[in-house]
């Protein structure tokens, strides 16, 4: 799973937000080919911490690395190259509510390369297949449902063929049986286009199905708790605590939001 250097790294990294602090002195790497899954409680960080490990937010101090070079140090093309690498999905998927499915998909292949429009076509209907969507491929968003939504923002996330994939609560919302077939989607497609994957997640269930290593952040920090089975006996009581959903804890302070 993981190489002997790390994709992307974050050493000492601090975040603040008009003074007040996120995160303090945190550590965190990205191998290739592993899937890494974020959990934590509501409102902690977890996906400031997405943007910064994809180069969407700059943090106040310490370094992001993307494959051993900081981020500041990367020229104009290297920055770009970097950002047409990686694909993110948002919670609430971004789709433009005025185009169908297809277009959904062909929005960025038009707006970012030089293909052909038979060659985006070609494209769009992989990717519709590969998300089970291609009969819907003529609908609008609002005309299907919101599995297929999370499936069909998973395809436009996918269709630049990025090396490294971010998922911001990929079923939240979703039913338990449609959370669980869209993790299988996710790693499913992970496997078939060589991506490494990131995820946040507050379903323990789900974070176990897709997990190589977990971590969690609170308090402003980012507790790297291993494994699934690592998870599970972790010493920390704030992660036995969120693990186990239990009501009393060091975490309970903080979950009333």
């Amino acid at each position: 799973m993981a190489s002997a250097s790390p994709l992307i790294e974050l050493k000492s990294v601090n975040m603040s937000f008009e003074h007040t602090p996120v995160f303090k002195q945190i550590d965190v790497s990205l191998f290739k080919d592993e899937t890494l899954v974020l959990i934590g409680p509501s409102g902690q960080g977890k996906t400031v911490l997405l943007k910064m490990m994809c180069g969407l937010l700059e943090p106040t101090s310490g370094e992001v690395y993307f494959q051993g070079k900081a981020a500041h140090e990367l020229r104009a093309a290297e920055k770009e190259a970097l950002l047409r690498s990686i694909g993110v999905l948002f919670q609430k998927n971004a789709l433009f509510d005025s185009l169908t499915v297809g277009d959904n998909i062909a929005f960025p292949l038009r707006e970012t390369t030089d293909k052909s429009k038979k060659e985006i076509d070609g494209i769009v209907d992989k990717y519709l297949a590969a998300v089970g969507l291609s009969h819907a491929k003529s609908l609008f968003p609002d005309e299907i449902s919101g599995g297929m939504q999370k499936r069909l923002g998973i395809a436009r996330a996918l269709a630049l063929e990025p090396k490294i994939v971010f998922y911001d609560d990929p079923t939240a919302g979703l039913d338990p049986i449609t959370s669980r077939s869209i993790v299988a989607l996710i790693l499913s497609l992970k496997k078939q286009f060589g991506s490494t994957v990131v995820s946040i997640t507050n379903d323990m269930n789900r974070a176990y199905q897709m997990a190589d290593r977990i971590g969690m952040v609170t308090q402003g920090e980012f507790i790297m708790a291993g494994r699934p089975d690592e998870t599970k006996k972790h010493p920390d009581p704030r992660v036995q605590q969120f693990i186990r959903g239990q009501i009393s804890g060091p975490l309970t302070e903080i979950t009333n939001d």
